[in-house]
């Protein structure tokens, strides 16, 4: 069975059931999403984009976007073990469970 991109029961539970403060995380994160992804491609160091991997993880686990977490823990995890080859692999998951927590965002915006 697939895994949601969002955990909706994990972030109703976040937010105590209120509908405008989940609109408001979820919209949030969209954009941490794109500037933390952005580092994480294109970042001038290692530390950043360790840093923008770790930031994006968190941000993820508090609104129950578990594949996105667990991409950005890899990518973490391979770039602090300076595992390139890894690395890529990584970014390419990160990349895709992001896109599709920022569809599921996007629907669960127009239903508000």
């Amino acid at each position: 069975m697939s895994q949601s991109p969002i955990d909706l029961a994990h972030l109703a539970r976040q937010t105590g059931g209120d509908h405008a403060l989940e609109r408001e995380l979820l919209a949030l994160f969209a954009q941490q999403c794109v500037r933390h992804l952005r580092t994480i491609h294109a970042g001038s160091d290692a530390r950043t984009r360790i840093d923008a991997a770790h930031t994006l993880k968190g941000a993820a686990q508090a609104i129950g976007a578990w594949q996105v977490a667990e991409a950005a823990d890899a990518i973490e995890r391979q770039l602090a073990a300076n595992d390139a080859g890894r690395t890529e692999c990584a970014m390419d998951a990160l990349a895709l469970a992001a896109a599709e927590a920022r569809a599921v965002i996007s629907q669960f915006d127009l239903a508000a």
